[in-house]
């Protein structure tokens, strides 16, 4: 099925598109980030903390408007238009990039956000329109493995490319070809009817927030898998953040090895992801759902315990011993459990939610993704400001898991 899938044009165009999409996203951010770091001296680190709220506040100022404009919307003709935006938005970062305006690129990173929040409704609002029931669980896991290997392979472009002779240059070209193959794609998608098209659009962003979650909340089937995959997000947002600090405080390693264990996770989720879609046969069913949150936990333990079991200072020596290989196997195998538990909880919203206010059930898991994420972010934060290292930090994240566990387990028995 999944080549089948990747042949269709009522997928592969629109495969193409999120995935340039993505990509796009973080060869962006991550060129932006070590471009601050090396021209604005002391207030780089600032900077560059700032960027991560940057990029993730639109997804709360205004997904409900982007929820609202996708069902009453063509949603092929509105993912044209979200492209044109990035195009418009990769010029300003090029003139950001060549006049080294920090100001001008923050603002172009929270436009990319922008960008992201009004194209993630739709992407998944679609799906079940384009896509045959038997075929939604392995749509949902090609674009979830395909939204992480752009993230990785975004990331290491944005990093290397930006430090090349004239990189400034060749990061800004590159952005706007991936950018402008975005559209191309996109101009393929096959058209579909709105959803609800005499809806009005709620202009006043707050009451829209809380109306669209009214809204999702009224469906408690759909509102638990939406707080599942929230969960989800923040436990991966704070094992990747605790990468950079756990490589280089505690295994004296260099950056190298941090895109290693980077490469390791987005491969593991893609893996997966395409693994549930494949034991599933296309057919809704949560049953591994508690076993890959299980997973999740014990092999974040195990990455904990393996990780003191010396120094790694580049990927060679990680990959020269039996400690180094046990690191990597658990984060892995953690990576996997991730794309195990997501994919059939977003094929559950999106399957149990009523194909009118799809769009703004996707939009409402879009709050609460950057609620969660931003809650996890504030506590590693405030556990690192009283001495916590890291490898306490995962520990205490997997001990949250397995009280999520409990919680799932409670609500998959009664329902």
């Amino acid at each position: 099925m999944v080549l089948t899938l990747l042949a269709a044009r009522r997928f592969l165009p629109l495969f193409v598109t999120q995935f340039l999409g993505a990509l796009n996203d973080n060869l962006f951010k991550n060129a932006m980030v070590l471009l601050l770091l090396w021209r604005e001296g002391a207030a780089g680190p600032a900077l560059v903390a700032a960027a991560g709220g940057v990029f993730i506040l639109p997804y709360a100022l205004f997904s409900s408007l982007a929820g609202e404009l996708a069902d009453r919307s063509v949603m092929a003709r509105l993912i044209r238009a979200v492209k044109l935006f990035e195009i418009a938005l990769m010029l300003l970062g090029a003139a950001g990039f060549v006049t080294g305006d920090p100001w001008l690129l923050m603002a172009v990173l929270f436009g990319m956000g922008v960008h992201s929040t009004f194209f993630g409704p739709v992407k998944y609002a679609i799906l079940p329109v384009q896509l045959a029931a038997a075929e939604l669980v392995t749509g949902n896991g090609l674009i979830e493995a395909g939204t992480f290997l752009a993230i990785l392979i975004g990331t290491i472009l944005g990093g290397g490319l930006v430090l090349l002779e004239g990189g400034i240059w060749v990061v800004s070209a590159a952005a706007l070809l991936v950018a402008g193959l975005g559209y191309a794609a996109a101009r393929s998608i096959p058209p579909t009817a709105p959803a609800a098209p005499g809806l009005r659009l709620d202009w006043n962003l707050w009451r829209g927030t809380f109306h669209i979650l009214a809204l999702t909340r009224a469906n408690p089937v759909v509102w638990r898998a939406i707080l599942a995959i929230s969960w989800f997000w923040t436990v991966g947002a704070t094992v990747l953040s605790q990468f950079p600090v756990l490589a280089k405080d505690v295994l004296g390693a260099s950056g190298t090895v941090v895109t290693l264990f980077l490469a390791t996770f987005s491969i593991g989720i893609g893996v997966g992801s395409l693994l549930e879609a494949r034991l599933l046969h296309g057919h809704l069913s949560l049953r591994h759902v508690p076993w890959a949150c299980l997973g999740i936990s014990l092999f974040t333990f195990d990455f904990v315990l393996a990780s003191g079991g010396g120094q790694f200072v580049d990927p060679a020596a990680l990959l020269a011993g039996v400690a180094g290989w046990r690191i990597l196997a658990d984060l892995f195998g953690l990576a996997v459990c991730g794309g195990v538990f997501s994919v059939p909880l977003y094929t559950l919203m999106q399957e149990r939610s009523d194909p009118a206010i799809r769009s703004r059930v996707i939009a409402s898991n879009n709050v609460m993704n950057a609620v969660f994420m931003v809650a996890g972010a504030v506590v590693a934060t405030v556990l690192a400001g009283q001495g916590v290292g890291s490898p306490t930090i995962l520990a205490l994240t997997a001990v949250a898991n397995l009280t999520a566990l409990a919680l799932i387990w409670r609500t998959m028995r009664r329902d």
